[in-house]
């Protein structure tokens, strides 16, 4: 088979989804021995870090699709996933949508008393998790039965498996979550098609640099590895599955395993950039692909300073010293990066830039009341796209009132310049109005004071208003080898925007562990903010309740 053939062929067939690409691929009996997934654990007797071949996969998957229907689990059945490793998360789902069940993958980061109250509101079935996640889960009166351990999984067999469920286009397929980071994570729907508009997208385009061996160091329960998975089945390029994304593992994995490109959040960006890049193997990297929230140019920058990509030039395909930064902006709502920009060690388009929409997707900027703004006026992000998920699972309340006009409030602040390129600004939820046309944009400034002071390695920018006035605190994150005690209040007030700078009650170098995160790594603003109302301005103890990876 022509690779070019089968993915035109596989681009255009109406059927294919996030629901059967496994399963129709194994029909088309084609590529069987080809090296597809990689996980960093061991699954069945198959060593962690060796590839299993497109037929070694399929054999996995109906194991476990076995076991899951001997145990009762029928067509639309949610299913709740609640596991550390990678390896759980992927073949989970697999299995569950063989069956037509709708798996509800949980992020294993969240905490435990998050996960058994969002787990409850699913309604679902039962749930696959792993000890330390159902130990966790015990006692907080879920009443959702735990339907296996997923170890357990493998040891079906393949051969009973039952036939797999004929997916339609509109039909929920999976269930991921949103960050959690305002409160309680929502439950967001995706369809067959939804997750799959996007892959059918590239799938129409030359295969990009890189796609051949990608590194997914995204959380495994989020949309983004689905896509993933999706995506190199349907490539047929090899993906190897992190069940972590912290820096140091991300890196050590980057050298063994000598990915092409390496898929990730903004704030695996962070810690990577924190780290001493020139003592590291990272010379097979092409292509940094970000997705989640964009990422800020102080990362950006370190990143493509290492690596190597191929170009083109009149002497023909050469190859250059650093890689491509490939960066956007998407949700699980969203279900894929509505945007891109390539940013090359050349790059001078920065300052929250997110590039300019996919093909795929409608973008409109909107004041409060729904009406569109023009070229340069910051206003809601709104969204019209094949790739939408279909709503929050069981609440109907917050569906629609994110709903407008067939488009979706994302909840992000941005605006569009005369080049048609648009700029993040903040979330709706973190910005302040200071009154007389000025506002506060909390993740702009994080920019500003990063793309400003070389020595910070993170920033969080926190505003609260208190008897009429804002309070603005700047909690800093300085590279280990810069002066911990050093005042840095000039520097960044020197950053900010005179407006701005005029609110800042603090500038603060914090330990990152005093800052509270979400499950993918968001900071929670909403925490910060309620505990300086509360006079506890840094919190006495790190972040906890999560349970360990």
């Amino acid at each position: 088979m022509n690779p070019k053939n089968e993915r035109a062929e596989l681009a255009t067939d109406q059927g294919l989804g996030v629901g059967n690409v496994l399963t129709t691929l194994l029909a088309r009996g084609t590529g069987l021995d080809a090296p597809t997934l990689t996980f960093d654990t061991e699954v069945d007797g198959h060593p962690a870090w060796q590839a299993l071949s497109l037929a070694e996969l399929g054999k996995r998957v109906a194991a476990r699709a076995a076991a899951l229907h001997s145990l009762g689990v029928r067509p639309r059945d949610p299913v709740a996933v609640f596991v550390t490793a990678g390896a759980d998360q992927v073949l989970s789902y697999l299995a569950l949508v063989r069956i037509g069940a709708i798996p509800a993958l949980v992020n294993g980061r969240v905490p435990a008393e998050q996960a058994g109250e969002y787990i409850k509101r699913l309604r679902a079935v039962g749930v696959i998790a792993d000890a330390a996640h159902w130990d966790a889960l015990a006692g907080l009166e879920i009443e959702t039965p735990l339907l296996a351990d997923p170890a357990d999984l493998g040891r079906g067999d393949p051969a009973s498996a039952p036939k797999p469920y004929r997916h339609h286009g509109n039909e929920p397929a999976v269930i991921t979550h949103s960050s959690g980071t305002t409160g309680l994570p929502k439950a967001v729907i995706h369809s067959h098609h939804s997750l799959f508009a996007a892959i059918r997208h590239r799938l129409s385009l030359p295969k990009g640099q890189g796609v051949d061996r990608m590194l997914g160091a995204l959380p495994s329960a989020h949309a983004a590895t689905v896509i993933a998975v999706n995506l190199a089945l349907t490539s047929r390029t090899q993906l190897a599955v992190l069940s972590q994304q912290s820096g140091g593992p991300v890196l050590d994995a980057i050298e063994s395993w000598q990915p092409h490109s390496v898929l990730g959040f903004a704030t695996t960006w962070s810690e990577l950039a924190g780290e001493d890049l020139s003592t590291r193997d990272l010379g097979s990297v092409r292509t940094w692909w970000n997705t989640g929230d964009c990422a800020h140019e102080a990362h950006i920058r370190k990143l493509i300073a290492v690596g190597m990509r191929e170009s083109v030039s009149s002497q023909g395909r050469v190859r250059k010293p650093g890689s491509f930064f490939v960066d956007g902006l998407g949700s699980s709502e969203m279900g894929h990066s509505q945007f891109f920009i390539t940013h090359t060690p050349e790059t001078t388009r920065y300052g929250r830039c997110i590039g300019k929409p996919h093909a795929f997707s409608d973008v409109v900027v909107v004041d409060d009341e729904g009406e569109k703004l023009g070229t340069g006026q910051v206003g809601q992000l709104a969204i019209k796209a094949p790739t939408l998920s279909l709503g929050y699972w069981n609440d109907s309340v917050t569906t629609y009132r994110t709903r407008r006009d067939g488009y979706f409030l994302t909840g992000d602040l941005v605006f569009r310049d005369e080049a048609g390129y648009y700029y993040h600004v903040d979330r709706a939820v973190d910005a302040v109005d200071l009154g007389e046309g000025k506002k506060l944009y909390t993740m702009l400034c994080e920019e500003q004071v990063l793309a400003n002071c070389a020595d910070v390695l993170e920033c969080t920018v926190v505003a609260v208003r208190t008897d009429e006035k804002v309070v603005t605190s700047v909690l800093l994150f300085l590279d280990p080898k810069a002066d911990q005690d050093a005042d840095r209040t000039a520097e960044v007030l020197a950053a900010l925007e005179p407006h701005v700078a005029a609110t800042v009650d603090r500038v603060v170098v914090v330990s990152p562990d005093r800052i509270p995160l979400g499950a993918t790594g968001k900071v929670r603003k909403i925490l910060l903010r309620q505990r300086f109302l509360d006079g506890d301005l840094l919190g006495v103890a790190p972040a906890s309740g999560q349970v360990a990876a």
